[in-house]
């Protein structure tokens, strides 16, 4: 069986031969298999926002591989990459259109990757798969269809982002702490969705967070990054029965120092 994710050996440096040089990803190796559900986490600047990005493109790689279920696509550009992945950002206003009603949003979705005509419009058919993908989201959003994104709650439009992302079956779903800039209480709302969403689908996802508390509970494997390296990797039982503790003990023994990063401490 294929692996969903193999990333090898990968090297990414910024501003290469300059005072502002920075070793971002300094030989990253990882492999998903399907229905991974990985979260990931680490100080500011250890590489978890820099890998997602590479996975999707942003930018070219120094070197190594990135091959998705088989294909390798490390010499794709960002949008030869949309075919197969879902992604969902930190700000919930990123993922949707404001001025376009919900049903416009997730029929855009629907049809990324497809060639575009003027015939362009929501199907009937489009509005029963709509409504109901949102009626398993419990927020009434399934009668409001017609209502503007830009008119609801970031909680609402992360929601929604989620679905669209998952609308065309990605075969990486990447979740970059899209649930930072929530409260507490919405925050806790989209995680179980989106755990939701993960599930019915069988989607492989990684999921970027500072909250590592949010790191033990959602997924069945998680791994740490530090300097732009995975420095530990667990899953199964084991990783249900960490508790925070264990991650920042972890993190001393194969850091060689303190984990100093006050939000992921307090989170």
């Amino acid at each position: 069986m294929a692996y969903a994710l193999e990333i090898q050996d990968i090297h990414k440096v910024f501003n290469r031969g300059t005072i502002n040089e920075k070793v971002a990803l300094n030989g990253v190796n990882l492999n998903l298999n399907p229905g991974d559900f990985v979260t990931i986490i680490g100080g500011n600047g250890a590489g978890k926002s820099t890998t997602l990005n590479a996975i999707a493109g942003v930018w070219p790689i120094d070197s190594g591989k990135i091959i998705i279920d088989g294909t390798d696509i490390t010499s794709l550009p960002e949008h030869k990459r949309a075919k197969y992945l879902g992604r969902v950002f930190q700000d919930p206003m990123t993922g949707t259109a404001a001025t376009m009603d919900i049903e416009e949003n997730m029929a855009i979705a629907l049809r990324r990757g497809e060639k575009r005509t003027l015939r362009w419009g929501v199907s009937r058919e489009d509005r029963e798969l709509f409504r109901e993908k949102l009626q398993t989201l419990g927020l009434g959003l399934e009668d409001r269809m017609t209502s503007k994104v830009g008119l609801l709650s970031g909680g609402q439009r992360q929601a929604i982002t989620l679905l669209m992302a998952a609308l065309k079956q990605p075969k990486l779903l990447l979740l970059d702490e899209h649930t930072a800039a929530l409260d507490p209480k919405t925050a806790a709302k989209v995680l179980e969705i989106s755990d939701k969403i993960i599930a019915e689908n069988q989607l492989t996802a990684m999921m970027v967070t500072h909250n590592m508390k949010d790191a033990i509970v959602h997924g069945n494997r998680l791994i740490m990054m530090h300097e732009g390296k995975v420095i530990y990797d667990v899953a199964g039982e084991e990783k249900k029965n960490l508790q925070v503790k264990d991650l920042l003990a972890k993190f001393e023994e194969v850091s060689g120092g303190e984990f100093a990063n006050d939000r992921m401490m307090l989170a």
